[in-house]
Formats: structure tokens, sequence, C-alpha cells
């Protein structure tokens, strides 16, 4: 039989908003939400306490970070929300569904947790802080495994001087990676004079990326761009990259911290660009070869 008079439209929860009630969600690093009072959309990148009161740090795609009481007025795609600080156990439940993945940062296949090898005499240069950082937290863990040593040059302007110095071996190799390692380029010619010196050629490789330098291997989508800003000449690249970000750049202190908030964005391999990867994948391969295994002398650029 049919129901003339039709739905009761005051069964159920008639009382709710039309976007529906807030849902309580744990403010975890990464999660994106908007603030209804301010239209201000971002991704979580910290909770806590100021005040008295806890607050959650929201990333907009320009990197501008603001601060909001934790708690409702907040939407997640779309759906009204109240945020809650991150719990223990979703903290244990997103490492453990790391190591469930058996990957590391650069791809590799984690193997099971075992004291760092004796380091090899073979060693990985890179140009400055900032590539070893981030040689440290994409393959970090691999280098560990591997023994790998990672040292930095300072710069590369002598390094025929510094293969010399190093003087390798067989079984003690060098691999170097080169910032813009580009044709007609100051790097360029430095490492044409590297590799013939003699007689260390056959135990140094030496590769670079095409980038000004090791931020822009970082995809730019990290940071909410479609491309890299290009910075005119005469313009401290790294100030410039910074003031573009709308991010204090006025002193090496900014530039610091602006590097730190750039390698923060970085999650794993993939948020890399495969010219930096395969470069560095390829030195990892070299310095880690048997005395008697791989072949020596072919070096990419």
């Amino acid at each position: 039989m049919s129901d003339r008079y039709g739905r009761d439209v005051l069964a159920g929860d008639w009382k709710a908003p039309r976007g529906g009630r807030a849902t309580p969600i744990e403010a975890e690093t990464g999660l994106v939400v908007e603030d209804v009072q301010t239209g201000w959309c971002g991704a979580v990148v910290a909770v806590e306490k100021a005040g008295g009161m806890q607050v959650v740090h929201l990333e907009d795609r320009r990197g501008r970070v603001r601060g909001f009481p934790l708690g409702p007025g907040f939407l997640v795609e779309g759906r009204p929300a109240v945020l809650t600080a991150p719990t223990a156990r979703a903290k244990a439940d997103l490492a453990a569904a790391k190591a469930a993945s058996g990957r590391t940062a650069s791809g590799s296949i984690a193997a099971p947790r075992t004291p760092a090898r004796v380091a090899r005499r073979s060693r990985l240069f890179v140009e400055g802080r900032h590539d070893a950082e981030l040689v440290e937290k994409v393959w970090g863990d691999d280098l560990r495994v591997e023994g790998v040593v990672v040292e930095m040059l300072d710069g590369v302007d002598d390094l025929a001087a510094l293969i010399r110095d190093f003087a390798p071996t067989a079984d003690r190799r060098m691999g170097v990676l080169v910032d813009h390692l580009v044709p007609g380029t100051k790097e360029y010619r430095v490492v044409e004079e590297a590799r013939r010196v003699r007689p260390y050629a056959a135990h140094v490789c030496i590769v670079g990326h095409p980038y000004v330098d090791v931020w822009q291997s970082v995809r730019p989508e990290r940071l909410g761009w479609e491309a890299w800003p290009v910075i005119p000449r005469g313009t401290s690249w790294k100030h410039g990259i910074l003031a573009e970000l709308g991010w204090p750049h006025d002193t090496q202190a900014d530039v610091a911290r602006g590097w730190k908030r750039i390698l923060s964005t970085v999650r794993s391999y993939a948020d890399l660009e495969p010219e930096l990867l395969g470069r560095v994948e390829e030195l990892i391969d070299f310095v880690t070869v048997g005395a008697s295994g791989g072949p020596l002398g072919e070096q990419g650029g």
C-alpha cells in the first residue's frame, strides 16, 4: 500500500546542515583541508600547542603557511570536518604501512633491519650540503646497507686536483655528482679536464644533472608549480626562488630554512626528476661493484 502522505519530514536527522554533519578527522601530515571562514586551503604540515590551544598549520600551493585553531570549521573533500590531533595509533599505523610496503624511499626492496655495513673504501662525492641531504633522504637506507659514504666537495672548480688527492684504485673508486653539467658551461669544462686525469680515469665516474642547483631536481608540483620559474641573470638563483615562493630570502639562514622546507616535500624517489635519479643510481652501482666486476672508464654526462 502506497504512503499517500509521503515521507515524514521529521524522520531521521532533520536538524543536520545541508552539507551534512561535521566528521572528526585526524590532522595527519599531508591532509588537504579548507578553512570555512577564510577559504584558506592547504595541506597539514604541523599540529602544535600555542597560546594554550592546539593549532594546525596549513601550507597552500604557493608554500605559504598559516595557523588555525584545531577543531571545527574545516572542509575535507568538500564535507564538514572537525580536525583532531593525530593519535599515537595513527602514527604507528603509518609506520607499519611503510614497513609493510617493503620499499625504501629510493624504491629499492627494503633489506631486513641490520647494522650498517662497514664503510667501503670507495666514496660518493657531491658538490655541497644540500646535495648530500637530498641523497641521504632518498638513498640513505640503500647507502648504509652498501656501506657507501657520501662526502661533500664544496664545489668542483679544482676537481682534477681532488681526484689526484683521493688517488682512486680498482677497489677504491670515486663517484662524483656535478650540478648543471651541460655543454658550454664552466662545470662541463672542469669535468672534461678531470676525466683525463691519469692514471685514475678508469676508477672515477663523473656524472651530472642539467639543473642549475639540486633544488631544481625536486618536481615542481611538490611546490605547487607547473615548472620552476626562470630567475633573471644577476639575481642569486636560490634567493630568487625563495622570493617566488613568498618565503624569507634575505640571509643565508633564510636560504637554509627554505631548503629544509623544499626537502620536506620530498617523500620518495617519485618526487624527483629522472635526470637526477638515473645519475645517482649510476654512481651507486659504480662505487659498489666488485673490483673485478662491471665496465670501467665509461662515464656518462
